[in-house]
């Protein structure tokens, strides 16, 4: 693949990154309370996770096997955040 075409992939994802980024922050503002704080691990979890998807999926269409990897590692870090929000939730007796 020429390398123009990869770094649209790249311009692509860093978008899409900046957009979700901007998303989870405007939410996270909202949540001000222990109550919620389950909340903000989840959704930004859910962010990562989305954030992974989208890499994993440009770096496929564009034969870029390293935006693939960081895909697949970004999922990962999220699946590991909503795991932690959930254990704090447990220790909350949530």
């Amino acid at each position: 693949m020429p390398p123009s075409q990869r770094k649209t992939g790249h311009m692509h994802c860093k978008l899409l990154e900046q957009y979700v980024d901007e998303a989870v922050a405007l939410e996270t503002k909202q949540i001000n309370n222990e109550d919620t704080a389950m909340d903000k691990d989840r959704i930004e979890s859910s962010a990562e996770q989305a954030k992974g998807a989208a890499k994993e999926t440009v770096g496929k269409v564009f034969g870029d096997k390293k935006l693939e990897t960081e895909g697949k590692t970004d999922k990962a870090a999220g699946k590991v955040q909503n795991a932690v929000g959930g254990l704090k939730d447990a220790l909350r007796g949530k």
